[in-house]
C-alpha cells in the first residue's frame, strides 16, 4: 500500500482499466531502468479538460522527438482521456471538482542495453488525481523564489520522464524555504523546476524563447494569448539575469498552478513586494476562460 494514494482508483494499463493497487509494470521496463519514455498532464475543471487538443499536440511531439510510435492518433488519445474522466467521476465526487490526467508512455519492456530495442511495445499508463487550485492566499500574496544554476541537459522541450534535474532543482526550493526556483543557463533565464517563469519590464510580458532549453508550457500559448486580447505588450527573446533582478513584476505558471505571482525573488522584494497590475490583467482573463469552460 502507498500512503495517501487510492489504490481502490482506476487506472489504464496497456489497454486494459485496473485497480491502482493491482497495476503492475516489469522491472525491465525502460521506462524504470532509463527512464525512456514521456509524460503528460491535463487539467480538469469540472469534468471539463482545458486545452486538451494543446496537451496532445505537446505529447506527440514529445513521443516524435524520442522515436516512440504508439500509433495513437489524436482523436485516440482524446477518447482515453475523456473515458478515463468519465470513469474515474464517481470516485472523486466528493473529494475535489478538480482533476488533473496523468499519463506516461514508455518505450516498453525490454533485455537491458542501452540501444533501442527493435520490437518493444510501448508501455502506455494514464490516472486521474485531484488537484487544488491556487487558493486566495497564493493568488493575494503571491511567492518567493530563489535563482540556481541551470545544469540540466539540452533536450528540456521534451516533457521526459527523466526528471532529476527538475527533481533537484525543486529540493533546492525545499531546502531554501521557498516556493520555486528560477533558472539561469549562461546569464539568460531558462524556467523553473517545474514552471515557466514570465518577466515585467516597463508594461512588457517577457519571456524565454520556446525552444530546446526550456519545455514549452501548454500554459506558455494561452498567456501570451491571454496577453495580447489584454493589450499587453509580449516579447519571447533571450532574458538576462539582470532583467530577472531588476523586474517590476514576476509570475510563474503550470498546468495546475495556473498563474501566480513571485513577489519576493533571492530575498529581495519584487517590485513593489506585491502582486502587480500585469499580474491581475492576466489572472482576470485566464479566470474568464475557465468560468466559460
Amino acid at each position: 500500500m502507498i500512503p495517501d494514494v487510492d489504490n481502490d482508483s482506476i487506472v489504464y494499463l496497456n489497454g486494459q482499466y485496473v485497480r491502482l493497487g493491482d497495476a503492475k509494470v516489469s522491472v525491465l521496463d525502460r521506462g524504470f531502468v532509463f527512464g525512456d519514455g514521456i509524460y503528460e498532464v491535463v487539467p480538469v475543471y469540472s469534468g471539463k479538460p482545458f486545452r486538451m487538443a494543446h496537451h496532445i499536440a505537446r505529447l506527440q511531439r514529445s513521443l516524435k522527438a524520442i522515436s516512440i510510435q504508439v500509433g495513437f492518433t489524436d482523436d485516440q488519445w482524446a477518447d482515453l482521456f475523456l473515458d478515463m474522466i468519465a470513469r474515474t467521476a464517481p470516485a472523486m465526487a466528493g473529494v475535489s471538482e478538480n482533476v488533473m490526467i496523468y499519463l506516461q508512455v514508455t518505450r516498453g519492456v525490454a533485455k537491458r542495453d542501452h540501444a533501442f530495442p527493435a520490437h518493444a511495445t510501448p508501455t502506455i499508463f494514464c490516472m486521474v488525481s485531484p488537484f487544488k487550485r491556487p487558493g486566495a492566499e497564493q493568488r493575494e500574496k503571491g511567492l518567493s523564489t530563489i535563482s540556481i544554476p541551470d545544469v540540466r541537459w539540452l533536450h528540456c522541450h521534451i516533457k521526459s520522464v527523466s526528471l532529476l534535474g527538475n527533481v533537484l532543482a525543486k529540493q533546492a526550493a525545499v531546502e531554501a524555504g521557498v516556493d520555486e526556483v528560477v533558472q539561469f543557463r549562461d546569464g539568460f533565464l531558462s524556467e523553473g523546476a517545474s514552471t515557466n517563469i514570465w518577466v515585467v519590464r516597463n508594461g512588457t510580458l517577457l519571456a524565454p524563447e520556446p525552444n530546446h532549453l526550456i519545455l514549452e508550457g501548454v500554459r506558455y500559448r494561452f498567456i501570451e494569448s491571454l496577453a495580447q486580447k489584454a493589450g499587453i505588450p509580449f516579447e519571447a527573446r533571450p532574458v538576462s539575469r539582470t532583467e530577472v533582478d531588476t523586474a517590476d513584476e514576476l509570475m510563474l505558471s503550470s498546468a495546475t498552478k495556473e498563474v501566480l505571482p513571485i513577489v519576493l525573488h533571492d530575498g529581495r522584494p519584487v517590485g513593489s513586494g506585491r502582486p502587480g497590475p500585469v499580474y491581475a490583467a492576466l489572472r482576470a482573463a485566464y479566470d474568464q476562460v475557465l468560468e466559460a469552460l
